[in-house]
């Protein structure tokens, strides 16, 4: 990795309904991400997990990444491993992979692209994860279809109730 950093961290918990497990950022590496617009990197864990993410602000200056189960159990980290992260900002136009399937359902519908790219980046790599989370293709098919109907559906707007509805009711 080019201009990349490197650090080890304990995984620690929260005690918190809204974050629960997650690796501090040293000060000084936090800083090379933190201070810009756009805190989002890659990361990856251990040599082996890539993934992209945000370094969330912990307060007083102090940052931290989350880590889900499904990355957990994938490395065997427990409460208290130790996690060797490299980080590297994050130049992809969306902080998330799009999915081929919903790039040509954008490509062939210019209104839903416009409605589409109209949204909050946050917004768009919440409809990133929900249109690549699923393995099948035919699946990917749908749930982009279904987000973008959604979309045109409701001018723009994201009504996450029904979407949820929405993809549940997709063929």
């Amino acid at each position: 990795m080019d201009n990349a950093s490197h650090f080890t961290a304990i995984l620690e918990k929260f005690n918190s309904n809204l974050w629960a497990y997650h690796l501090v950022v040293p000060e000084l590496v936090a800083q090379q991400y933190a201070g810009q617009d756009d805190r989002r990197v890659i990361c990856i864990l251990n040599e082996q997990e890539s993934f992209q993410c945000a370094l969330m602000p912990k307060g007083e200056g102090a940052y931290f990444i989350n880590i889900n189960k499904k990355l957990r159990d994938k490395l065997g980290l427990k409460l208290g491993s130790s996690v060797r992260v490299s980080l590297q900002k994050d130049t992809s136009a969306y902080g998330l992979p799009m999915t081929e399937e919903l790039q040509e359902v954008l490509r062939q519908d210019p209104e839903g692209n416009a409605l589409f790219h109209a949204l909050t980046p946050g917004k768009l790599r919440t409809l990133l994860y929900i249109a690549g989370s699923v393995k099948s293709p035919d699946r990917r098919l749908e749930r982009a279809l279904a987000i973008v109907q959604h979309l045109k559906a409701n001018g723009g707007k994201i009504d996450y109730k029904k979407l949820h509805l929405d993809l549940k009711q997709s063929p």
